[in-house]
């Protein structure tokens, strides 16, 4: 039976209030139609330049710190930088894989690549993929990755089904979801390096090679600056931060909220808002979160660049209001209480059999 717009019960998303109705379908196409009219589906390169020696900049001056520094415990500051800096080139890769940046495809993907595998180390290709599955199906089960049963569950029935171990982590998922997020930039690692691995066409081995170059002159730098110790820990406190900045970007922006079944009937325009939640904090959250904090914008309209994303939300919040259609949005610590109760309700459905 589909999840109806109000019940959210299966999976005990009740954080976000229920919609008074969902959308229509030709409600998206007057939406989309405000939307060109004011311009902001335009492309903005001047933004994107700027914003690129913004990210880069520091990134490379985080590097060139490092080697000044040299073999000393100090590094762990550098390495906490470093590890913030990754996630922030990372949010130009995903701009570019929505066709942000540039026009053209081309354009775009090369800074995936560059971004991505060369100065992230992981798989544009790969992320862009999933990626773009995670944008139609939005909160699907069976349909959308990011929602898939894996370390976490997200439904009532992928938590029955665990067995042994995977069943006592279930249970306390909640208290372990930040911890493990000190891992998400791990897991990413290895699975751009399985993917890329399974590829056998051109593109795979272009991606091959950029990754092996990222490996290379990470490994090498820091084995030749640092102690072996030091490299090791280095190595570690950058890669938990990167991953932990990664888990807390990407964790307020639909966990918590409405989960459909596979079959769910709700067109674009319902899928898109009544899965998403934003999260207020002006334009300081606007540069720590790449523009992801406007998640409703952004997934009603990805190929919007990051900058009108601001002006965007002016317009679907007051269409949203005439239109009589949850539009939700909170802070950021509050977001992250409504991901966590959701984990545990999960969690409570299992103990509860």
């Amino acid at each position: 039976m589909p999840v109806s717009v109000k019940a959210q019960t299966e999976t005990g998303a009740a954080a976000a209030p229920g919609a008074a109705r969902p959308g229509c379908p030709g409600e998206y196409a007057e939406l989309s139609q405000t939307v060109k009219q004011a311009g902001l589906l335009e492309h903005r390169p001047a933004f994107y330049m700027a914003a690129s020696v913004a990210v880069l900049g520091p990134f490379g001056a985080g590097w060139i710190v490092f080697t000044l520094i040299g073999p000393s415990w100090w590094q762990m500051i550098t390495a906490v930088f470093l590890g913030m800096s990754f996630t922030q080139v990372a949010f130009i890769g995903h701009d570019a894989g929505h066709r942000q940046i540039f026009r053209g495809r081309r354009a775009n993907n090369a800074v995936g690549l560059f971004a991505g595998n060369l100065l992230v180390g992981l798989s544009f290709g790969w992320w862009l993929r999933k990626h773009n599955r995670h944008h139609s199906f939005p909160n699907q089960l069976g349909r959308d990755p990011d929602v898939v049963a894996g370390v976490f569950v997200f439904s009532a029935s992928d938590a029955q089904t665990r067995r042994g171990v995977a069943r006592l982590l279930t249970r306390y998922q909640a208290a372990a979801f930040f911890p493990m997020a000190l891992l998400e930039g791990l897991n990413l690692h290895v699975s751009s390096v399985r993917a890329v691995a399974r590829r056998r066409d051109r593109g795979g081995a272009m991606e091959g090679f950029l990754l092996a170059i990222h490996a290379a002159i990470y490994v090498a730098a820091v084995l030749i600056v640092l102690s072996p110790l030091q490299a090791v820990m280095f190595v570690v406190v950058q890669q938990a931060v990167f991953g932990l900045y990664l888990g807390c970007s990407f964790a307020p922006n639909h966990k918590g909220m409405l989960m459909l079944d596979c079959d769910s009937p709700l067109d674009y325009l319902s899928r898109q808002i009544l899965t998403a939640r934003n999260i207020r904090g002006g334009r300081f959250m606007d540069v720590v979160f790449g523009g992801l904090n406007y998640q409703i914008e952004h997934h009603l309209f990805p190929t919007m660049p990051r900058p009108n994303l601001r002006r965007c939300q002016i317009l679907v919040r007051q269409f949203c209001r005439e239109h009589d259609i949850t539009y939700y949005e909170s802070g950021l610590f509050s977001s992250y209480a409504q991901a966590l109760r959701h984990l545990r309700a999960v969690a409570a459905t299992d103990s509860a059999d």
